[in-house]
């Protein structure tokens, strides 16, 4: 197996590699990845020593380059995940997003469709993206890999339209791909714009700490090592043209996350956290924010016999230790300079 893993010094990205390196598989791992603010060579210190891993810095929306490093490393196997994946920031500034998402994934399905050329016996495309695909849902009810999508917002509609694309180049052309939609990961190495590393700073500098609306929107949590497990069960022995959805069955509105991070930091450093919940304040929503996510992740447990590991006070508890014990790589993450050419292999 030749892998290619778009996206690989982001937050899933690093962790997949990582964990993969600590195998006898792939054969080789080809690391594409263009640096943005999420992504940082950092999250990866050490694995430039294993023969087996290669970073390359490209920008998918450059078809050329990317067709070249498809056919130059004899890519087997895909697992596409780099993307532009903060809501917020799709709000502010869509276009990255529609760019990124889209055509930066119809440039990789082209570049395989070239490079693989109808010869699909053993190789696998498999694109993963999100639960926010499907929209909102209700108090009761989970998403299904049925589930119509429902995108209300810039990100989720460009991840709605990635996913249509990779199933039409399955239809259309015979690519063997695979897709996954997970729940809201959490865990090592999540660049502090997310809600859980957020809070975390926030409480550890005696910041306010904000909660959209009432805060009593839910999402699936899901620890990103038990989603890379399962990205590798579907990349490996998930049905081609198959949808399989990756939740953590851990829903949990964010007042409550924010409550329990906030009594961990008490708990685990007294010396910097002194009441951390009394930092807490409530701000305005953000538009069009969904109100409840969930997953049924029945197929990919009764297929694939994965289910999560981690319960979400054992994951939280992990994560929050893991950021007060490296906040060296907070600082390396969030000062980073970033330039716009460059090949690193």
């Amino acid at each position: 197996m030749n892998l290619l893993v778009t996206g690989g010094a982001g937050f899933i990205g690093s962790n997949v590699i990582r964990q993969l390196l600590r195998r006898s598989e792939p054969t080789r791992i080809v690391n594409l990845d263009c640096l943005t603010y999420a992504g940082h060579l950092e999250n990866l210190a050490g694995a430039d020593r294993d023969p087996r891993y290669t970073f390359i810095r490209a920008d998918l929306r450059d078809k050329s380059k990317v067709v070249e490093i498809v056919k130059s490393h004899a890519i087997s196997h895909v697992l596409h995940l780099a993307a532009e994946s903060h809501v917020d920031r799709s709000i502010s500034g869509p276009g990255d997003f529609i760019h990124t998402n889209i055509v930066g994934t119809f440039h990789l399905l082209e570049a395989c469709r070239d490079a693989w050329a109808g010869q699909f016996e053993g190789r696998r495309f498999h694109h993963v993206s999100t639960d926010e695909v499907f929209g909102s849902l209700g108090e009761s009810g989970l998403f299904s890999e049925t589930t119509p999508y429902a995108p209300n917002s810039p990100y989720s509609a460009s991840k709605a339209s990635s996913d249509l694309i990779v199933r039409a180049y399955h239809h259309t052309y015979g690519l063997p791909c695979v897709l996954t939609n997970c729940s809201n990961n959490y865990g090592p190495y999540q660049f502090p714009e997310k809600l859980i590393p957020v809070v975390i700073q926030k409480a550890l500098a005696h910041q306010p700490i904000p909660i959209y609306g009432d805060g009593m929107n839910v999402r699936d949590w899901l620890y990103v090592t038990d989603h890379v497990d399962a990205l590798w069960q579907v990349l490996t022995r998930g049905r081609i043209g198959e949808t399989y959805c990756i939740g953590g069955g851990n829903e949990w509105p964010n007042l409550r996350i924010v409550e329990k991070i906030c009594d961990l930091i008490d708990a685990l450093a007294p010396e910097q956290g002194r009441d951390s919940r009394r930092l807490m304040q409530f701000v305005k929503d953000r538009p069009g924010h969904d109100r409840r996510y969930a997953i049924d992740a029945a197929k990919i447990q009764n297929e694939l016999g994965w289910t999560p590991a981690h319960s979400f006070e054992a994951g939280l508890r992990a994560t929050v230790e893991w950021y007060l014990g490296n906040q060296e790589w907070v600082k390396a993450v969030t000062s980073a300079k970033r330039c716009d050419t460059g090949v690193i292999r």
